[in-house]
């Protein structure tokens, strides 16, 4: 990821910060446009007054409230983006990323696009040189993804120096008929974010490197015992190494 560069601009994503009771703030994610206006519960603010300005400032609504306005992370996009499907959250992509120690110029297989979060993530990862293939069953969540993913990267390069690398290829196709797809592919890593990850360890194990690993990402217990009673069943060359749950809490420190 290159360097902030300058003011807002047309066409890019800003994030308004909008002070709520009790310390909680609102925050909402518009694309810039000329002509468009930023509508809060704080009072309207026109996109021209944001256009031009410095990420980091406070500027008033037509209501007289102050908002601060700023270009939103990457977890920020995914949480606030359109979604079909539930996503993978910030805090369980990142021990995700962790634990299959991605590094730039890997190439990684996901199962289960969904709305595109995962796969934001791991394309920033694997950076120019890596490569991801995101495979999803559903075409409406197949859509949704790549146009969640078109939407960072286009504003991403209208608001940076350098470009963010186009290096995710969305399949339309259910990962237990892709054998033949992966037959001249060498995975460095494996992530599985879907209803049933059993039926796609027997199609993905030939093609990852020896040593490399494979992440599941589970709902629940209940999925996790179904998923090593079938690598035991199956006789698949799985070592389950650790099952987590990721909990993530927030504070509030006031003043007394």
């Amino acid at each position: 990821a290159g360097p902030r560069s300058g003011p807002f601009r047309a066409g890019e994503l800003a994030l308004a910060e909008v002070p709520r009771k009790n310390n909680w703030t609102l925050k909402v994610m518009c694309r810039l446009a000329a002509e468009a206006v930023l509508s809060s519960p704080g009072g309207l603010l026109p996109h021209r007054d944001i256009i031009g300005q410095l990420p980091g400032q406070m500027l008033r609504t037509s209501a007289g409230k102050r908002l601060l306005l700023r270009r939103p992370s990457l977890d920020e996009y995914v949480l606030l983006m359109p979604r079909g499907a539930t996503i993978a959250y910030p805090k369980d992509v990142s021990a995700l990323l962790m634990m299959m120690d991605i590094h730039p110029g890997d190439i990684v297989l996901e199962t289960g696009s969904g709305s595109g979060a995962m796969s934001l993530f791991l394309s920033r990862a694997v950076g120019p040189k890596g490569r991801v293939l995101s495979y999803e069953i559903r075409e409406d969540h197949h859509n949704l993804a790549k146009k969640n993913y078109r939407h960072w990267r286009s504003a991403w390069d209208i608001g940076h120096t350098d470009e963010w690398p186009d290096n995710v290829e969305f399949i339309l196709k259910d990962i237990s008929t892709a054998a033949a797809d992966l037959k001249s592919v060498t995975l460095d890593a494996v992530v599985l974010d879907m209803l049933n990850p059993q039926c796609a360890l027997p199609v993905v194990h030939p093609s990852l490197k020896q040593g490399g690993v494979c992440a599941v990402y589970l709902a629940n217990i209940t999925q996790v015992i179904d998923l090593l009673a079938r690598i035991r069943s199956c006789k698949l060359p799985f070592l389950c190494e650790r099952i987590i749950e990721v909990t993530h809490r927030s504070w509030s420190v006031l003043p007394a």
